[in-house]
């Protein structure tokens, strides 16, 4: 798989990205990881917080190396897991962790399958770690996009 297949595919699409783009994105990522560690509210929703963080991540990665899903295609979630190694040097141990817990929450949201507290314990620490990989990424490769215009 390349970035460009999925572009003939139709699964990703070019995009511009600019920094307060992406400034937005890791913001909400830092919003959606202190929220993941709130243990007064339910795993599902803890679960679901440090999920969204691995999303904006993810998101942060491919557009930083100029595309951006096609959401009209289903399975763009799978998608931009699946590419992080691509765009941000992401091992392919980490990813299919990381594509391993968006099954569980497709699960969860579907038929309501009880999220484990190790579940929850995972998802934080690999979205912890993604989040700290992209801001060093971002800082070696495309500092441009650190820096709001």
């Amino acid at each position: 798989m390349s970035l460009d297949n999925l572009v003939r595919t139709h699964q990703i699409k070019p995009h511009a990205t600019h920094p307060e783009e992406v400034q937005r994105l890791l913001a909400a990522a830092t919003r959606n990881l202190a929220d993941a560690r709130v243990e007064g509210i339910s795993d599902e929703t803890r679960f679901d917080a440090a999920y969204k963080a691995i999303m904006q991540c993810a998101l942060v990665g491919l557009m930083a190396n100029g595309y951006r899903p096609s959401t009209s295609v289903p399975g763009h979630h799978q998608t931009v897991i699946q590419t992080l190694s691509l765009t941000l040097g992401v091992p392919r141990e980490s990813w299919i962790v990381m594509d391993a817990l968006r099954k569980k929450r497709n699960v969860n949201d579907y038929s309501g399958d009880l999220i484990e507290p190790e579940s929850v314990r995972e998802c934080i620490a690999q979205a912890d770690a993604l989040f700290g990989h992209v801001g060093q990424w971002l800082a070696a490769n495309r500092p441009d996009l650190l820096v709001s215009a």
